[in-house]
């Protein structure tokens, strides 16, 4: 890994313990959005290089300006690190015909943006992404543990569970770009996925039944889909986390 690549990996998490601390505590005086705007040492070179290298098909959403500064300035990130870069310069980013959804500041075609989203959601994670089944991506800023701070887990729709990625946002980035989704998620596709997943907006998601999380749906081609809220997925598996972990 190049210094360019440390370094950005290291403000990534910096980064990513501010906004998860905004979200739920009372913090400092917001910084205007001339402080959080760097344009000596901008973290979009980084991305757009990371995108210029992709392996996987990705689609960077347009940004709305007034969208942009209203959601890096709710963010309280700046543009130096990758995260920020996203946020401000993009509406959101689609990989593999909308498969993978990174959070942006928001657009027609993505309406939410990264800290509207995380809006009532759990304290101590900040949720960067999601995919189109209801696996939904978050940064450590506590939930999981002091050592992994910063780095990734996976919520998957067909166990439930929080899984350590091990990664960086810098590092997810550079996975969603140029990884194996293929083989990542061999066992959640099915033949003719990529027309069904390009027809949603990157608010909706495909619910399945029988549920992914039981034995009945884990053929997931056999499977009945139905286009829903990606918030009524989020809900919903998280709901029925709680009950199979009998915490309710």
């Amino acid at each position: 890994m190049n210094t360019t690549r440390v370094l950005s990996c290291c403000l990534g998490m910096l980064c990513t313990v501010m906004v998860t601390s905004s979200l739920h505590a009372q913090g400092p005086a917001k910084r205007p959005l001339s402080e959080l705007i760097n344009l000596q040492q901008p973290g979009w070179e980084l991305v757009n290089q990371w995108m210029r290298e992709a392996k996987n098909k990705v689609q960077v959403l347009p940004k709305i300006p007034a969208r942009a500064d209203s959601a890096l300035l709710a963010a309280q990130v700046t543009t130096r690190s990758p995260m920020g870069a996203v946020i401000y310069e993009t509406g959101g980013i689609l990989v593999d015909d909308g498969w993978l959804r990174i959070l942006g500041s928001g657009s027609p075609k993505m309406n939410r943006s990264l800290m509207s989203w995380n809006q009532d959601k759990p304290a101590g994670m900040l949720l960067v992404a999601d995919d189109v089944l209801g696996g939904f991506y978050a940064i450590n800023g506590g939930a999981f543990g002091q050592e992994t701070l910063g780095k990734i887990f996976y919520f998957a729709p067909d166990n439930l569970r929080w899984e350590a990625t091990n990664k960086t946002y810098s590092e997810f980035l550079v996975f969603c770009f140029s990884g194996d989704l293929k083989g990542y998620y061999r066992n959640l596709r099915w033949k003719g996925w990529e027309q069904e997943v390009s027809a949603l907006t990157g608010t909706q998601g495909l619910a399945c039944y029988p549920f992914l999380f039981t034995k009945e749906g884990k053929n997931v081609g056999k499977d009945k889909r139905g286009t829903v809220p990606i918030q009524e997925l989020w809900n919903f598996e998280q709901d029925m986390q709680r009950k199979l972990d009998g915490s309710q």
